[in-house]
């Protein structure tokens, strides 16, 4: 009976000796290597020192971390070369495509056909060279065949004679379908319907260039134009007794999508009505868009526009191409990089329309300096986005603030 109560002393004396064991092993350790006083010594100031480095790296670190203060910002993406083009209908009505929901850029926005630069379209100027940004023939090729790849619409001529190419509606169809099963290029196409077509480049108007902020990844370089289709015949000649003089267009080119591809719908509708539906929220378009569908409409929807006479339409063509010359500098020239000014009374960004970007820094090319967009961001769209006179935007907030 008295087994247990005398074996538990040395059970305990059993663990205290091996927990001892444990405890004191590193400084057996250290005894079995030669104990001479200059060996502990010279390891104690080895150990030290390595301690001090490492304390010193870190400290370093630190003080070097804090020297240079926060990391600089990633180097803005170079803007991509693009051209686009406000094609204006026989009825000074405004074609613009509605884009699929998966496109990488402007996703289900209402914008103008367009798109990137080719190498069929030419050579464009090296980065570095502010030439790069301006109005050239590669841009022109550019706005031509992207229209006809997006919406069907040739703007093609023969030049020998200057007169406009008449394709067929199935042949232009047969060729947008192998112009994206990459079977033919654009302009390999053009020349199977006549050896001497040139894309209708010189009826082009510039109407101002737009680089994408250095804050947005994908970033463009884009050349606005302005294309008139020719106006109708005459109302008291009669459609049905006419034909077509050689050369000339055999129909009214109506747009279509491309399948699906890059755009879902495309259609003419006056530039005020674009306007209504984007203040309504039933379309999405983004300030380039809106801006120049702003100023088209002040001359191609000037009340009544019920008076749909051929002259009536050509004075309202004329008077925007004298407004598209004018300004300064004038539309044709401006280069506009969108910055933020301030943020509105009502949560909207105010964005300063007249910088040309960093890419044009040092150089004489300007923006639009007397008007501002409005507008909301949210998840990678763009809401009530609204033209405003610089001016007006600070009167009324200097206003509010004085009451």
């Amino acid at each position: 009976m008295t087994a247990p109560h005398v074996s538990m002393p040395r059970l305990i004396h059993k663990c205290l000796h091996h927990r001892l064991t444990l405890a004191r092993t590193p400084l057996l350790a250290v005894q079995r290597r030669p104990t001479n006083n200059h060996y502990i010594e010279k390891r104690a100031v080895r150990e030290n020192s390595s301690i001090a480095t490492a304390q010193s790296t870190s400290a370093s670190g630190k003080m070097a971390s804090q020297k240079d203060g926060p990391k600089p910002k990633p180097k803005p993406s170079i803007p991509r070369p693009s051209s686009s083009v406000v094609l204006i209908s026989p009825k000074n009505e405004v074609l613009l495509l509605h884009r699929v929901k998966t496109s990488t850029s402007f996703a289900s926005a209402h914008v103008f056909p367009g798109g990137n630069l080719s190498d069929q379209d030419g050579k464009c100027p090296p980065v570095e060279d502010p030439k790069r940004h301006d109005d050239a023939p590669w841009y022109r090729n550019a706005a031509l065949r992207e229209l006809f790849e997006e919406s069907g619409i040739l703007l093609a001529k023969d030049q020998n004679s200057g007169k406009m190419l008449a394709v067929s509606e199935h042949k232009r169809e047969e060729g947008r379908k192998k112009i994206h099963r990459n079977e033919v290029t654009f302009t390999e196409w053009l020349k199977q319907q006549n050896p001497a077509a040139v894309p209708d480049t010189e009826q082009l108007i510039p109407f101002t260039r737009w680089i994408t902020p250095t804050n947005v990844p994908k970033r463009y370089s884009t050349q606005m134009y302005l294309y008139f289709l020719p106006l109708p015949l005459e109302s008291d000649k009669s459609l049905l007794s006419e034909l077509p003089a050689e050369g000339e267009r055999e129909e009214i080119q109506i747009p279509t999508s491309d399948g699906g591809i890059e755009v879902t719908e495309a259609r003419f509708l006056p530039a005020s009505e674009w306007l209504r539906l984007a203040g309504s929220g039933e379309v999405v378009m983004f300030p380039p868009q809106i801006l120049l569908l702003h100023l088209v409409s002040q001359f191609l929807d000037q009340a009544p526009r019920t008076d749909n006479s051929v002259d009536e339409l050509g004075r309202r063509r004329a008077k925007l191409v004298d407004f598209v010359h004018t300004g300064n500098p004038p539309w044709t020239e401006k280069c506009i990089s969108p910055k933020m000014l301030k943020m509105s009374s009502d949560g909207r960004t105010v964005l300063a329309l007249d910088h040309p970007g960093p890419e044009l820094k040092g150089t004489d090319r300007q923006g639009e300096p007397d008007r501002v967009v409005l507008v909301k961001f949210a998840k990678g769209t763009a809401l009530q986005v609204e033209v405003r006179w610089k001016k007006d935007v600070f009167t009324g907030d200097k206003e509010r603030s004085s009451l």
